[in-house]
């Protein structure tokens, strides 16, 4: 375990800082979406002018005749969105320039394609259905007690997405206005994912790269099994032993930082919760040794991290 230098450190902190104004900017920005315009009276009353406002689909709803209220609501409304937009394009720029020194500084050292799907999942709506878990989680626990753990703890080539089952409908709704299915969100990301035919859960890209939707085992209601969309091809969730223990957790967010400098949160399991929870698959007699071992090293480097590092959480 190596503590990240001083330079490094204060890197991260200010990148982190960017990245967060920007995220909520943005969620700002997403309040004076569309537009307002004045709309023209009937021909016998050409004067009179109505206010309408537009969403981003184009649908248009009148706010009533043009009165000194409706002037303010449009005068603001305007003075609001070119704020936002200001504020937007500068924070753009800052983040740009913040991730041109993470990559010079080397501050991270995830995956670009993981950042890349999670930026893409939280751009559209979808990552709250989601928590990572497994050995992706140990970059949110680094990166927040800024240290790197060795490498042969963070070796793995697939990520581990858990789904919540219990919003599956809100999901569905969020799912069908962004994509088809959720192997196209993935797609967007790297046109090359397909789904493993022996092990529908998985879908993998050119370069072997998996990402595994995993859900908690059957309970109460949950219809089983599940497709998470009805296109031809699209991930069957799969169950996970224990993984309600993961669900119902406190979670635990933090920026992780690629090795081409560009940023994403991740939201994953608290890390006392992670450790327990190896510590347990761990004493599995039908788990594979050599993942035993993994997961005995990964448990203890976490417990030093929160010993050491993360009291606070």
């Amino acid at each position: 375990m190596l503590e990240l230098s001083p330079a490094i450190t204060r890197q991260y902190i200010d990148a982190v800082a960017v990245f967060d104004a920007l995220a909520e900017a943005t969620e700002e920005a997403a309040q004076v979406r569309g537009g307002m315009y004045w709309h023209a009276g009937p021909a016998s009353a050409p004067e009179s002018k109505y206010l309408v406002r537009t969403s981003p689909a184009g649908a248009e709803t009148s706010l009533g005749p043009r009165t000194p209220e409706t002037q303010a609501i449009y005068d603001k409304f305007m003075q609001r969105k070119q704020a936002s937009a200001e504020r937007l394009a500068g924070l753009k720029a800052a983040l740009d320039q913040q991730q041109r020194l993470n990559r010079a500084l080397r501050v991270g050292r995830v995956d670009p394609l993981v950042v890349a799907l999670l930026n893409r999942m939280a751009s559209t709506h979808l990552s709250e259905h989601f928590r990572v878990v497994g050995t992706h989680a140990l970059y949110a626990y680094e990166a927040a007690a800024g240290v790197r753990l060795e490498a042969d703890a963070l070796a793995t080539r697939d990520i581990d997405l858990l789904w919540d089952t219990r919003k599956r409908i809100v999901f569905s709704t969020q799912l069908a206005k962004v994509d088809s299915s959720m192997l196209g969100v993935l797609k967007k990301v790297d046109p090359t994912f397909r789904i493993r035919q022996s092990q529908k859960y998985t879908a993998v890209n050119k370069d072997g790269f998996e990402v595994d939707i995993i859900r908690r085992e059957r309970t109460d209601d949950d219809p089983h099994p599940i497709k998470l969309s009805d296109a031809d091809e699209d991930f069957w969730v799969a169950q996970a032993r224990r993984a309600s223990v993961l669900l119902d957790s406190p979670g635990f967010s933090a920026v992780i930082v690629a090795t081409n400098g560009t940023m994403a949160r991740m939201n994953t399991v608290h890390p006392a919760t992670f450790m327990a929870f190896k510590r347990w698959m761990a004493g599995q007699p039908d788990r594979d040794p050599l993942k035993r071992r993994r997961d005995v090293l990964q448990a203890d480097a976490v417990q030093v991290l929160l010993e050491q590092y993360l009291p606070q959480v």
